[in-house]
C-alpha cells in the first residue's frame, strides 16, 4: 500500500501571482498550483490536499492559525503517514515551533516547506522544496515513518523546525539552524542523517499524570496539547534602553511571560533599575527566560558578572533555544506549567528536541 500524504495550504508566496495591475502579489487557487508541478504525480504515494478557506500571508499568523493547523492534522492523524504543510516562510519556524509542542509523541512527519518565489515565476525555488518535502515524508523503514517529527525543508536541507530562524529574506537558502546539523541533505540522493532525528522516549508531562502510558501499546500515542498563552512579550536588549521602556513592557497588563533577549552568553545591564524592574516582574508571577541575541551559541548565565544577578534573580536560562522557538514554548508551558518550579523544570529541559541540555 502507497504511504498516503495530506498537503495542507496555508497561504505563502509559493501560492500567489503577480497583480497585473499592482504588481503586488497575491493569492490564487490551490488547485491552480498543484497544475504547476505535474511532476509530483510521478511519486510512489497517495497525496490528498485541504486549504485554509483564506490562505493567509504568514505575517498574519496568530495561535489561533497554529490551532487551525494542528486541528487539521489531528483529525487526520489516523488516514495518512505524514503531513507537509505550505506556509509563509516570514514565521515559518514560530508555527513548527509551535506544532512541535502541541503533538506529544509524534510518529509521523510533519514537514513545513514554502518558497522564495512564487510558483509560476520561471525561476522558481517551489518545485523543488515541494517534491523533496514529499519525497522525505514518504520514506519508511519497517513499515515506519523515518522522519517522525515536526521539520523544515528549504532549499535542499531539512531542519528541526524548532532549530530554525529565518536568516535571509532574498536567498533561496532562507533558513539557517545555527545550534545543530541539517537533518537531511537533498542531492543526487537523499541523505537522512538517523543519527540526528528525535529519538525522545515517552516522557509524559508531570502536569498530565493522567495521561502516563500504562502498557506499551499506550506508549506508541500521540497527545495533542494545542492550548497556548499569548500574553507573552521579547525584551530586546540594546544600547541605551531605558527605565521607562523596561518598566511599560514589564507592566503590560495580564502578560504572563517575558523573552529576555540578551548580550552574548546571557548578559543584561547591571544597572539597579533594569534589575529592580525584572524582579519585580518575576514576584508578581511572570514567567522571565533569558536567550541570546546571537545567531548561535548558548546563554550560560553565570559566566560573567553582568548575567550572576538575574541567574540569583530568577530569571531562567534558555540555553541555546532560539527566540522563536522560546516564544513557542513558553506560550505552550503557560497553558499547562503554571507554577514557577514545573514551568522553569519544563523550560530548561528538551521537550522536542529543542535545545542542548
Amino acid at each position: 500500500m502507497k504511504p498516503r500524504i495530506l498537503l495542507i495550504y496555508t497561504g505563502g508566496t509559493i501560492g500567489m501571482i503577480k497583480d497585473p495591475e499592482t504588481q503586488a502579489l497575491k493569492s490564487f487557487n490551490f488547485d491552480e498550483l498543484l497544475l504547476h508541478i505535474p511532476e509530483i504525480k510521478l511519486l510512489d504515494c497517495e497525496i490528498s490536499t485541504t486549504s485554509f478557506k483564506q490562505p493567509i500571508d504568514s505575517s498574519d499568523m496568530n495561535i489561533h492559525h497554529w490551532r487551525h493547523i494542528g486541528d487539521v492534522i489531528h483529525d487526520a492523524y489516523d488516514d495518512y503517514e505524514g503531513f507537509v504543510v505550505l506556509h509563509g516562510s516570514d514565521t515559518m519556524s514560530y508555527t513548527g515551533s509551535a506544532l512541535s509542542f502541541m503533538f506529544e509523541n509524534l510518529t509521523k512527519p510533519i514537514i513545513f516547506t514554502g518558497s522564495q518565489l512564487p510558483i509560476g515565476d520561471l525561476r522558481t525555488d517551489a518545485k523543488e522544496n515541494l517534491i523533496t518535502s514529499l519525497q522525505l515524508a514518504i520514506q519508511q523503514e519497517r513499515g515506519k515513518p523515518v522522519i517522525q517529527e515536526v521539520c523544515i525543508y528549504f532549499e535542499y536541507q531539512l531542519y528541526r523546525a524548532n532549530r530554525t530562524v529565518k536568516a535571509n529574506a532574498e536567498h533561496f537558502e532562507a533558513f539557517k539552524s545555527p545550534n545543530y546539523p541539517p537533518l537531511a541533505i537533498s542531492g543526487v540522493m537523499l541523505n537522512i542523517d538517523k543519527s540526528l532525528l528525535w529519538q525522545g522516549d515517552y516522557d509524559y508531562l508531570a502536569f498530565a499524570k493522567a495521561d502516563k502510558p500504562k502498557t506499551p501499546k499506550q506508549k506508541e500515542r500521540m497527545f495533542y496539547r494545542p492550548e497556548f498563552v499569548d500574553k507573552v512579550v521579547v525584551l530586546k536588549i540594546f544600547p541605551g534602553i531605558t527605565q521607562a521602556v523596561v518598566s511599560a513592557i514589564c507592566n503590560i497588563e495580564g502578560i504572563k511571560g517575558i523573552i529576555l533577549e540578551s548580550y552574548g552568553s546571557g548578559n543584561a545591564p547591571t544597572e539597579d533599575w533594569f534589575l529592580n524592574t525584572i524582579v519585580s516582574a518575576i514576584k508578581k508571577g511572570i514567567k522571565v527566560v533569558n536567550v541570546t541575541q546571537c545567531h548561535g551559541g548558548s546563554v550560560m548565565m553565570g559566566k560573567y558578572e553582568t548575567s550572576v544577578q538575574l541567574l540569583s534573580m530568577g530569571v531562567i536560562s534558555g540555553k541555546d533555544i532560539t527566540t522563536e522557538a522560546a516564544l513557542a514554548k513558553m506560550m505552550y508551558l503557560l497553558n499547562y506549567a503554571t507554577d514557577k518550579e514545573t514551568f522553569s523544570s519544563y523550560f530548561t529541559k528538551s521537550l522536542r528536541g529543542e535545545l542542548t541540555e
